[in-house]
């Protein structure tokens, strides 16, 4: 707590979901970012945490560099889409980005990325559920648009039919399904890549996705991310390297008050599908580095496939 600062009473503490998941409307402190926020909807993922090793007794150790996940088996986990509190983005707005979705624009000429500020995506473990009688107890500008006070239900907020219809017009770009985890000296990645849409730019098909990047320090070291280093694969038989400083124009710090940071960005392939893998160098307090292995994710479009629903637009 800040020197004079008096905190305020938001709520009371409900006790943790060991089983089952939490429900629209259910409201929450972050667990790493410390923001509140309210639980949208949920969604299933299939996480690759390279940390779990499979029990094979023949099993080679993987080269340096190289990016075969087939030897990872992905476990369901559930993550929600969530609303953040306005009033908390100043707040965590050096450890997180708070404009974490963005789509592309309509079918159009224009090619534009629209992002829609205070969405974010958080696992089943990040969440601290708390209850209040507060009727608008989370400022954000969707929250009375897709929910409705309901005072007889548990928790006492309802998806309005603005919500599910929302969700269901945009799930293909808000839809995550493959989370990816691996951690280095303490250091854990986490990559959560989603699938965009394609565009068409002179006379060839472009294709995006953005991806959703947490680095979290599990140690009591403090260290700083100093360099990126993206490895990226097309179908076409392309591998481009992309280095450069920090990430998103920051260096951040991952220390044990403020242990995680989390970004956004976007990658755009000319093919269908392709693969990213790549490291983050880190700089220990004494000015010696390591590299921190970034999990290879896969970059598919096969949401192409499917057909939109009757009047889809953005």
């Amino acid at each position: 707590c800040h020197k004079g600062k008096v905190l305020e009473t938001v709520g009371v503490f409900e006790a943790l979901k060991q089983h089952g998941k939490y429900e629209t409307g259910q409201l929450f402190l972050h667990s790493v970012f410390g923001y509140r926020g309210i639980v949208l909807f949920p969604w299933h993922a299939r996480i690759y945490d390279r940390d779990v090793i499979p029990p094979m007794s023949d099993s080679k150790p993987e080269p340096p560099g190289s990016h075969g996940s087939k030897e990872v088996k992905g476990k369901t986990h559930t993550y929600y889409q969530v609303l953040i509190d306005t009033r908390d983005c100043p707040h965590i707005s050096q450890r997180s980005q708070t404009e974490a979705v963005t789509f592309l624009a309509n079918h159009d000429d224009s090619r534009a990325l629209y992002a829609i500020p205070g969405l974010d995506y958080v696992s089943h473990e990040d969440i601290l559920p708390y209850n209040s009688t507060v009727q608008v107890p989370i400022q954000h500008e969707l929250f009375e648009r897709f929910l409705m006070f309901n005072p007889d239900k548990t928790p006492p907020f309802s998806a309005r039919d603005t919500l599910k219809a929302w969700q269901e017009k945009n799930h293909p770009w808000l839809e995550l399904s493959d989370v990816h985890r691996e951690t280095t000296e303490n250091i854990r990645v986490t990559v959560i890549p989603f699938y965009m849409g394609m565009r068409d730019t002179q006379n060839s098909h472009v294709y995006w996705w953005r991806y959703c990047i947490r680095l979290e320090n599990m140690g009591s070291e403090v260290v700083q991310l100093r360099e990126r280093h993206w490895r990226i694969f097309s179908l076409s038989g392309t591998l481009e390297t992309v280095r450069g400083r920090g990430v998103v124009g920051r260096e951040p710090v991952l220390s044990k008050e403020q242990p995680a940071f989390q970004y956004s960005s976007h990658v755009s392939l000319q093919a269908p599908s392709g693969h990213m893998w790549g490291t983050f160098r880190i700089e220990r307090t004494d000015g010696s580095h390591f590299d921190v292995r970034i999990p290879p994710f896969s970059l598919e479009s096969n949401k192409d496939d499917k057909a939109p629903p009757a009047g889809y637009t953005f």
